[in-house]
């Protein structure tokens, strides 16, 4: 097998850039190929923390090719100072390469976000107003900018002429805002364009070479199953998709190209912004799991929603994607519950279904039906061999991949790169 897919089984922040990091040790390229600058992604190593939005998280490794797929909305601005902040401490960036079909996240694009969301008052989505949505809506209007328009001057500034006089009528119309100023936009852009350029290359091409030649890739999804576009809790969701198929549309990577699928799994459950959250703990439980694992957003710091882990949920992500192994994170945070539990069924009026409501509505109302585990109550980071770990934990990890019929392939016991536990050989 040499393609791997990562991708988050649940709400996000599943703990993705730990689990691309620990198997990037063993991939010749590591690729994000959907999502912008709204997601982010922490590792650990030797106890230094690194917080990437744009950059792929193979970037720790020297020598590994790091790919910033079509699939990306790129905000410039945010990718050159991730670059800047990599060199400074000592990450070597000659192998980033960016495909030059990526669209460009513009300074529209941020304003709009921002506006609309105060717009919708209580109704907000929660977005994280970094324009990633109005990216991707100016990307299926077909009025969007793509690297390969931002690099070529003349082209670059006729683009932006005309998107920003449709802009403007917007603004001035509709939000009785100030209009954009198409010159300073220009000026600001160009020097982008200038920084970005030795990174810019074909990146299908690349990546369909690299498979021929049996090159591992290992491919990194941004958010998670649940925001999903077409199959999350809608509209409460991202603008792509990063389920496992998102690999063909984000990479141009063919689906019977990819050997291998794993689900990322937090052994609780997080989310962030608005919608439903069927086992959330608005009680000293969530509470908790807050702070025990110090759940705040990666870029903006806003605190998550905290609640017991839906078995539900992952079963349906790993239907999605075909999901072969589960990738189980955080499991140290619960060393100090005596009692855990797992959401394992939905139950509504009385009844159980076995699906996940696709109305906000219904699945706002349904009542999880949860298994109870007794904890283990001790320190599981050191531990480095699953038959080391207490009785209740392998109990806890178990049931997961019985109710869910996936198999476990890694559990993590801590933040840095050696607290893994491997279970399964993922590049053969």
């Amino acid at each position: 097998m040499s393609t791997v897919v990562i991708s988050g089984a649940l709400w996000g922040d599943e703990g993705k850039g730990k689990i691309v990091d620990a198997l990037a040790a063993q991939a010749d390229t590591v690729v994000r190929f959907q999502g912008g600058s709204n997601a982010g992604h922490t590792v650990s190593v030797g106890g230094e923390e690194y917080k990437l939005r744009l950059l792929p998280s193979g970037i720790l490794y020297k020598g590994t090719t790091c790919v910033i797929a079509n699939g990306v909305v790129v905000d410039p601005q945010c990718l050159i100072e991730e670059i800047d902040n990599m060199k400074a401490r000592g990450v070597d960036t000659s192998n980033i390469r960016l495909s030059n079909r990526a669209h460009v996240v513009m300074p529209w694009h941020k304003l709009f976000d921002e506006l609309a969301e105060n717009f919708r008052g209580e109704n907000k989505i929660g977005t994280t107003k970094r324009g990633i949505g109005p990216c991707y809506i100016d990307k299926a209007d077909r009025i969007g900018i793509r690297v390969c328009d931002l690099i070529d001057r003349q082209d670059f500034s006729d683009k932006v002429r005309s998107v920003v006089e449709l802009k403007n009528l917007i603004l001035e119309k509709v939000y009785n805002h100030a209009p954009l100023d198409v010159e300073e936009i220009i000026r600001e852009y160009e020097v982008y364009a200038e920084k970005i350029r030795p990174f810019v290359c074909d990146t299908i091409s690349l990546l369909n070479s690299q498979i021929d030649a049996g090159k591992k890739i290992l491919f990194e999804g941004a958010q998670a199953t649940m925001l999903d576009i077409d199959y999350g809790t809608y509209p409460f969701v991202t603008s792509s998709h990063p389920i496992s198929g998102g690999v063909g549309i984000g990479a141009g990577v063919a689906p019977k190209k990819i050997d291998t699928v794993v689900g990322v799994v937090k052994a609780y459950c997080t989310r962030v912004g608005s919608g439903p959250f069927p086992t959330e703990q608005l009680n000293p439980v969530g509470d908790k799991l807050r702070e025990a694992g110090r759940e705040f957003g990666t870029v903006t710091g806003r605190p998550r929603r905290c609640g017991w882990l839906d078995a539900c949920v992952v079963k349906y992500a790993g239907q999605l994607s075909g999901t072969d192994y589960m990738a189980v994170t955080r499991l140290d945070i619960l060393d100090s519950f005596d009692e855990i539990k797992m959401c394992t069924a939905y139950k509504i009026d009385g009844a159980i279904i076995n699906e996940i409501p696709a109305s906000l509505k219904v699945l706002a109302k349904v009542e999880p039906v949860y298994e109870i585990f007794a904890g283990w109550q001790c320190d599981i980071s050191k531990i480095r061999r699953f038959e080391d770990l207490p009785l209740n934990a392998k109990i806890y990890l178990e049931r997961l991949a019985s109710v869910t019929g996936i198999k476990l392939g890694i559990v993590s016991v801590g933040a840095n790169r050696d607290q893994t536990i491997f279970l399964a050989d993922f590049f053969d």
